[in-house]
């Protein structure tokens, strides 16, 4: 009777403060593995849940120096690191990718790593691919020259969050009715969604057949980018016409990307380019070697992702690094993720996260707001003019919140004591939006309190709304954790609990 594959030991995963890294270390946390990640800046993943439950190195593929340490002791190594734009010395993307695949490749290596897993780009490599493609694919093999065996995995688009790709077909049809389209909008690609590639990267260590492989892998559906984009919109509820138009080179395809999106053109025109290629699975190989994987359809993996957007997810879908020093702070943050706007404050307190959480849970209702209740009182007011709740509702009661509570114009989503406030907003809005404020203990007996508006726009009005409030709320929000952090640090301390009798 042959042997089960022994379990591997230590793995080292990099791009852990990426979209995929991010996701596989808690896979493989949930499966009783040992993690270790490399990062170039560790405090990026402080703020991940999962940070403490694994060790955390600092070092670059860049610099090959620093990877020895990172590898001491690795049976599986992930190589999940990919560059895109330029940087200061303005040295090509492929190359820099080839030089941190060779360093890590060697070091690799030299402390005996048994293996090594890649996820690479598909795409037929006997065909006049993109550079980027081509890149992907050489990376491969630079990471392979010095003995160690890789399975590679090469996929198309990854239907999630932070995948590039699909953010702008995301993007795209979210703000335009109405597009003109080049040709490559009719290109054939098999998107894969994210549970999936989780799913072959983690079942490559239980199958020692992927050893040396490349394995194209893709989802069950093979479309054209229209067709992504057209069911992409049926998911949302939005209507979109698409006209092609033979004109529409990649270099003018890439500012519109530009300007419409928010991903900048140095990354926009590789993946345009890009997508002159038509990149679909090829071979069984993933069939054989996974038979058990089920592969969603690409209207399943699109709702999959839109469903982060759901209010309970919020919390848990919206986590940055955060930096534990006020030095090393950054006070104000906006990004875009997963299609919603993130606007976040955070403010080091001189108090103990339960003054914190008494500070920031005593707003709306009576007592209102902190700064510019003015304004917060217009906006309900011009809620009420277009039927909205407005602010007639108020709060149950002063001083305590409840998950379910009504506040103004808010909804009470969770509570946590001492610890977490999250409201969504029920004003009327082309989108879904939400307020969170954290109360974060700090080592040095402070309070990190995190202030976050995050908005879910929905069509091309809701972006309009955002960007028309945005340059508001500088004032209002930066002077609102300020004025709660004041309200903190003058809080009483809580009385002791009476003795019983």
């Amino acid at each position: 009777m042959e042997a089960p594959p022994t379990k591997p030991g230590l793995i080292l995963v990099t791009g852990a403060t990426g979209y995929v890294g991010g996701r596989l270390v808690p896979r493989l946390l949930e499966l009783g593995y040992r993690v270790r990640a490399l990062a170039r800046d560790p405090a990026r993943l402080q703020g991940r849940p999962w940070s403490h439950q694994i060790e955390i190195v600092q070092g670059d593929a860049l610099r090959a120096e620093t990877l020895g340490p990172a590898m001491a002791g690795v049976d599986v190594a992930y190589y999940m690191i990919h560059s895109m734009q330029k940087t200061a010395d303005k040295s090509p993307f492929h190359e820099r990718d080839l030089l941190a695949a060779r360093n890590f490749g060697r070091a690799a290596a030299e402390a005996g790593v048994r293996r090594i897993i890649y996820l690479g780009g598909l795409g037929d490599p006997e065909s006049d691919l993109s550079r980027h493609l081509r890149s992907r694919q050489e990376t491969g093999e630079a990471l392979g020259e010095f003995g160690v065996p890789v399975t590679e995995f090469r996929c198309g688009i990854v239907v999630g969050s932070g995948s590039a790709s699909f953010e702008m077909i995301r993007y795209l049809t979210e703000r335009l009715p109405a597009m003109v389209c080049p040709k490559w909008v009719y290109t054939r690609v098999q998107p894969i969604g994210i549970r999936n590639v989780l799913d072959y990267l983690v079942a490559a260590l239980d199958v020692p057949e992927s050893e040396g492989k490349i394995i194209e892998i893709g989802g069950a559906d093979v479309l054209t980018y229209a067709e992504m984009m057209l069911q992409y919109a049926q998911a949302r509820g939005l209507r979109r016409w698409l006209f092609p138009v033979p004109v529409l080179t990649p270099r003018l395809s890439t500012y519109w990307v530009h300007w419409v999106t928010p991903i900048p053109k140095e990354i926009a025109y590789p993946l345009i380019e890009g997508m002159r290629n038509e990149v679909v699975v090829r071979d069984d190989t993933a069939k054989r070697l996974f038979p058990t994987i089920e592969l969603l359809d690409y209207r399943t993996a699109v709702e999959r992702a839109l469903q982060r957007l759901d209010a309970g997810h919020v919390e848990t879908s919206w986590m940055d690094a955060l930096a534990s020093a006020q030095g090393d702070l950054t006070p104000v943050k906006f990004t875009v993720q997963d299609g919603m706007m993130i606007e976040r404050r955070q403010r080091l307190v001189d108090a103990p996260p339960s003054a914190v959480f008494r500070a920031f849970t005593s707003i709306g209702g009576d007592q209102g707001y902190p700064t510019f209740n003015w304004a917060w009182r217009l906006r309900g007011v011009l809620d009420r003019l277009v039927g909205g709740v407005g602010f007639r509702r108020g709060r149950r009661h002063p001083t305590e919140l409840r998950a379910g509570d009504a506040l103004d114009f808010w909804r009470v989503e969770a509570v946590e004591p001492d610890r977490l406030l999250r409201l969504r907003a029920e004003m009327k809005v082309p989108g879904r939006a939400w307020l969170t404020f954290e109360a974060k203990p700090q080592p040095d007996g402070r309070t990190l309190l995190v202030q976050t508006a995050f908005f879910a726009p929905k069509g091309l009005f809701g972006l309009i709304y955002w960007y028309s409030l945005y340059p508001i709320h500088g004032p209002v929000f930066s002077s609102m954790i300020e004025r709660l952090a004041e309200m903190a640090m003058r809080q009483p301390p809580l009385s002791p609990a009476p003795a019983a009798p």
